[in-house]
């Protein structure tokens, strides 16, 4: 199976209609605008607010006929006052004066009666994102004029083209299409100020193969910031029927141990485990089972993993992070060693470190391995995997933060000498995480973009399997 390439407001001001924004930039700069003023006006110490809008178009099919149309639209002012060290968060939908002034009002009096917290404030001015600091060239919006019409035949066509691979593509769970966007401003009294559109489309189809008992369900999706780079509907569906094909006569096997091949969309996965195990809010908590990890081995020698938010159309790319924070390229993990942590102001602050520029989650992260060759493809990483599991599906979300335990049901391929043999099915693979990422003996060329993470194949040289 070959993968497809994939302040008193004024009226608001009309964007262009190709845009398909209700509101302007300059409007909403008077509504946050007008918010801080009043802020500062009832006595708050600090204060900072963000106007946002969001609309989009999804449309599913099934079986050929359209089932559901959906229309989204909706705002918001949401407001921070900070009384000492007091917080206080209100929002609103909408837009007048009065209710900007009732909106700010109610953050003032949270913030009044809350307990205070010493970690509480605005970043520290010195890492505040300046306007020559906020990058405009990442080209992050890309406005998709879809009509209902338009979506539907998309959708339609991506679900004929899965049930017209194989005649043993029997059924379907259907087809969607997704077009998304976005745009936001956001400024506070530490003298942040700025904002930025941005879109994200997709298009997703769930054939099933085979009768009766024996039936097998799969599903593949492509997803942009530009539709023009997404996916063919031909390809999607194509390649979603040859993987629901692929598990049609599966098995159970044995309880066992062996290595076990994670395909790359699963692979991202890890990485998310991972990420979400550094991050500020598990290890002020010290709820994660990598306590203390900075600057020590933690993955093998071979592993780096780097962070870079300028990528151009990425999914994971920002001038700045959710606070205004200035972010910047960075080695997360080099030759397995934990070189930072992911922190927003808070967090930092609760561990006695400075931001990473990490407030709302990480960037674009890209894991891998120096031993990875360009030709290390997923026929090579089954060879390298030998005899073991292929896992193209994991089922729950069994991982232990705080141990890192790590239990999740699976299914995939049973591979021998290197090829494949046959499809399994029912089992549960089982590890600890500490231990899984140790395990890394392998990361495959196959590189694949899973949301704002990209990776290869990851082979683990150990674990348990538990079936029949």
């Amino acid at each position: 199976m070959k993968k497809p390439n994939t302040t008193q407001t004024t009226a608001p001001a009309q964007l262009n209609p190709d845009r398909g924004f209700s509101y302007s930039r300059p409007f909403f700069e008077g509504l946050v605008d007008s918010a801080l003023a009043h802020a500062k006006k009832l006595g708050a110490t600090d204060a900072g607010a963000e106007a946002s809008e969001g609309c989009g178009l999804s449309v599913s099919v099934r079986k050929g006929e359209l089932e559901n149309v959906e229309r989204n639209r909706d705002k918001s002012l949401g407001v921070t006052v900070y009384v000492g060290q007091r917080r206080g968060n209100a929002s609103t939908s909408d837009f007048s004066q009065a209710a900007i002034e009732q909106t700010v009002q109610a953050a003032y009096d949270i913030a009044r009666f809350t307990a205070e917290d010493p970690f509480a404030a605005l970043p520290d001015a010195q890492d505040i994102a300046q306007p020559p600091e906020q990058r405009t060239d990442l080209e992050l919006f890309f406005p998709w004029a879809l009509t209902s019409e338009q979506a539907a035949a998309i959708a339609m066509s991506c679900e004929a083209h899965a049930l017209k691979t194989d005649k043993r593509i029997t059924n379907s769970e259907g087809a969607a299409v997704s077009a998304q966007q976005s745009h936001f401003f956001s400024a506070h009294t530490h003298g942040f100020r700025g904002g930025y559109a941005s879109s994200r489309h997709s298009l997703s189809v769930s054939p099933i193969a085979g009768k009766g008992s024996g039936m097998q369900r799969d599903a593949w999706y492509s997803s942009q910031r530009n539709a023009d780079e997404l996916a063919s509907p031909e390809a999607v569906g194509r390649y979603a029927a040859e993987r629901a094909l692929s598990r049609l006569n599966s098995r159970k096997i044995a309880t066992t141990e062996c290595p076990v091949l994670f395909e790359s969309p699963l692979a991202a996965g890890l990485l998310g485990t991972f990420v979400q195990a550094i991050s500020g809010g598990a290890l002020y908590r010290k709820s994660s089972f990598l306590l203390d990890s900075l600057g020590k081995q933690v993955l093998p020698k071979h592993i780096d993993i780097l962070e870079d938010p300028f990528v151009k159309r990425g999914k994971g790319s920002s001038p700045f992070d959710d606070e205004g924070v200035r972010v910047k390229a960075r080695q997360v993990v080099e030759a397995g060693r934990v070189q930072g942590y992911f922190l927003g102001s808070y967090s930092a602050r609760k561990l006695g470190m400075k931001t990473t520029g990490n407030a709302g989650g990480s960037h674009n992260l890209s894991l891998s391995s120096r031993l990875t060759r360009p030709g290390d493809d997923l026929d090579a990483m089954l060879e390298k995997l030998g005899t073991g599991l292929f896992v193209t599906e994991l089922m729950g979300s069994g991982v232990n933060y705080v141990t890192g335990d790590y239990s999740r049901g699976a299914s995939g391929f049973w591979v021998e000498k290197g090829r494949i043999a046959y499809p399994v099915h029912e089992i549960t693979i089982a590890g600890n995480m500490k231990s899984m990422l140790k395990g890394i003996t392998a990361v495959g060329a196959d590189t694949y973009n899973y949301g704002a993470k990209t990776i290869g194949s990851v082979l683990v040289n150990r674990m348990k399997l538990a079936g029949s």
